[in-house]
């Protein structure tokens, strides 16, 4: 007898923002293979400059399609899975909305790096191809609903990422930071791969379902494998004790990587652990909540002190990023609706306001040297007004001040954490960030009371994708600070975040 083929039920569909990504990948390679042959094009000569330039329009136009695909899929509201005989991938309302902000942010990122790269001597196709790889990575893990393709994902995300650290290979500082990152990215995938493999152990099972309705929280080898997994995760999100690499990887990558790295892994890391926690882990919400509490207050006190000794503001903004990393802990730690939303909210408003202070380091380069030392910023008041006030703008952010976005992320994420009773984590969170207005403010002060530095030679001129990036962050930073769901405005009326990122967790919380 001939055995019987079953034809899956597919929906192709659902790939589709994952899809747009991928093939503009593959696009970018093989138009830098078929554009480095020719001498010319429409009569103009074809220098590397102009191959870079082409390559990140075609990658920014393969982002933006799955901007929009993902956008109407969020529209749409409706969870949609690949194989309904064996759901994988699942694009609901969370994983849509996280997937287009995962695609802003890659768009955003290479909009950044065109001059910036040129600037560096190192314009290179490639480097389009793997920013559009490594998002497509993200995009797999924040809509898996299994833990197979989860570390799929994240090894399409993390390698690379390896790359782009040391992608400026003639100095040693990227290649070294290229390094450090690959061996402790590994060590932390390693880990995960083995909580994974503890849990399947327990539960017979690999899907977050199949997990949740097996876990029992009594098991000490449950337990093991949650801690593994929380903490390959904490890895990735640079949560104290696992934050080693950061300063080093983030000095020694190019800036406009490092900008790519800050937001966008980051992003798809804390998304995924949301996705984790919510469906798969919600049976043992009580150890969890204790490992989530002490990595959150050891994460706050941690970057917060160590960013006051740093004279170099990539290292600044690295441990910067720990300190953010620690408040948003503190919103998993709630364990509720609310607290997963004020993490939500907190990563929209962390992609502009973090990218547009990298966005100001990545438009100072010159001559093929980053701006990254404290001295070079005296005086940028004087020299370069514009790109002082906007850095202005994103430290106060960041700093959480009033009338920014940075100060509506963190009220949102204390308030969740005082209505869960975790009085004493969101009193620390408020005392650290009183800390952190010394460390930003040092910046300002710099640019606006004192005169230039003669060593210092910033960039004369901002690019107009620079310029373009830095003016979207900018207004976003005001806008989600000054109308975060205000649905009174004539057009921009219909940007409610609150509402979108409510409608988003609401998925995690529906079984």
């Amino acid at each position: 007898m001939n055995p019987v083929v079953t034809i899956p039920d597919v929906d192709v569909s659902v790939m589709a923002p994952i899809g747009f990504v991928a093939i503009g990948a593959m696009l970018v390679l093989l138009g830098e293979v078929l554009l480095s042959r020719k001498k010319t094009l429409m009569g103009r000569p074809l220098t590397d400059a102009w191959i870079g330039s082409l390559l990140a329009i075609a990658a920014m136009f393969a982002l933006a399609l799955s901007v929009y695909v993902s956008w109407g899929a969020f529209l749409e509201g409706v969870p949609r899975v690949f194989n309904v005989a064996h759901p994988l991938y699942q694009l609901d309302r969370f994983s849509s909305f996280v997937t287009a902000l995962l695609a802003l942010a890659g768009l955003l990122s290479c909009g950044l790096s065109i001059a910036y790269l040129a600037e560096m001597r190192i314009n290179h196709g490639e480097y389009y191809a793997l920013v559009l790889l490594s998002i497509s990575g993200m995009m797999l893990m924040v809509a898996s609903v299994d833990f197979l393709p989860v570390f799929l994902g994240l090894e399409l995300m993390s390698i690379p990422i390896y790359v782009l650290a040391g992608f400026d290979r003639k100095k040693l500082r990227s290649n070294e930071s290229a390094m450090k990152y690959f061996l402790i990215g590994s060590f932390a995938s390693a880990l995960l791969l083995y909580g994974i493999a503890l849990l399947y152990g327990v539960t017979g099972s690999t899907s977050f379902e199949g997990i949740r309705q097996g876990f029992d929280p009594e098991n000490p080898i449950a337990l093991a494998g949650l801690g593994l997994v929380v903490v390959g995760f904490a890895f990735k999100i640079s949560a104290v004790p696992f934050h080693q690499w950061t300063p080093d990887v983030y000095e020694g990558a190019p800036s406009a990587v490092t900008a790519f790295m800050s937001v966008a892994v980051k992003t798809a890391a804390f998304a995924t652990l949301l996705r984790v926690l919510a469906l798969s882990l919600d049976s043992a919400s009580e150890a969890t909540t204790q490992i989530l509490w002490v990595l959150a207050a050891l994460t706050i006190v941690v970057g917060n002190v160590m960013a006051v000794i740093q004279d170099n503001v990539k290292r600044l903004l690295a441990y910067s990023s720990i300190a953010h990393a620690g408040y948003l802990l503190i919103g998993f730690a709630t364990g509720s609706q609310e607290g997963y939303a004020a993490v939500l909210f907190y990563l929209v408003a962390y992609l502009f306001m973090n990218l547009g202070a990298f966005g100001v380091v990545v438009a100072l380069a010159n001559e093929g040297q980053d701006c990254e030392r404290m001295r070079s910023f005296m005086g940028l008041a004087k020299t370069r007004p514009a790109l002082a006030g906007l850095m202005t703008l994103f430290l106060v952010s960041l700093a959480g001040i009033p009338g920014t976005a940075g100060f509506i992320a963190k009220f949102t994420i204390f308030a969740a954490a005082v209505r869960g009773d975790l009085i004493g984590l969101s009193i620390l969170g408020v005392l650290m960030s009183v800390v952190s207005i010394y460390y930003y403010l040092r910046i300002p002060v710099l640019m606006y009371m004192h005169d230039p530095e003669e060593e210092a030679q910033p960039r004369a001129e901002v690019a107009s994708g620079e310029a373009l990036v830095l003016g979207v962050c900018a207004f976003m930073v005001v806008f989600l600070g000054l109308f975060p769901n205000d649905g009174s405005l004539p057009i921009l009326g219909r940007i409610q975040m609150f509402e979108w990122v409510r409608e988003s967790v609401r998925v995690l919380f529906t079984f």
